[in-house]
């Protein structure tokens, strides 16, 4: 599966514009396009997971599921306060079930914000709510992948 965006260049940096307003950016999430679903798609999953975090785990800033099979595309700021195409929303590490931009500590360095969607053979991931954490998401999605399309972007400050 193929991830495109026009808000994102595959490893470069993330543009003020979807950086979490806590870090000076306007948190909106960014447009987000995909082709190549293979046959037996029923959904769509969407996260955005931060791998440098100083967490020892990581963090989650964006859980979207449940996303209708028909839908290939989602505009910028889609997913910033609601769940983006007739979908729903998990948890992110932020304490919210909506889109939260890059914020890393200063002086962190560039960390890599990973935007993933994977393309589920269920309609809807049973048990996942609003209050669903992105390790449990990514658990209940297991089984479920058909495919999976990533782009990664960077910011620091």
């Amino acid at each position: 599966m193929k991830l495109t965006s026009d808000s994102l260049d595959d490893g470069g940096t993330i543009a003020m514009e979807f950086v979490f307003d806590g870090c000076g950016g306007t948190n909106q999430s960014p447009q987000l396009s995909w082709t190549g679903a293979p046959a037996g798609t029923k959904s769509f999953a969407i996260t955005c997971f931060d791998p440098d975090a100083p967490t020892g785990c990581g963090y989650w800033h964006w859980l979207a599921f449940d996303i209708p099979a028909s839908v290939t595309s989602i505009k910028a700021g889609a997913g910033t306060k609601a769940s983006p195409a007739g979908g729903r929303s998990g948890y992110t590490d932020f304490g919210i079930s909506s889109y939260g931009g890059p914020c890393p500590p200063k002086g962190d360095g560039a960390h890599r914000y990973i935007f993933t969607v994977y393309a589920l053979d269920v309609d809807s991931i049973k048990g996942a709510s609003d209050k669903t954490t992105g390790a449990m998401l990514t658990f209940m999605m297991r089984g479920h992948v058909l495919a999976t399309g990533r782009r990664t972007g960077h910011f620091g400050h």
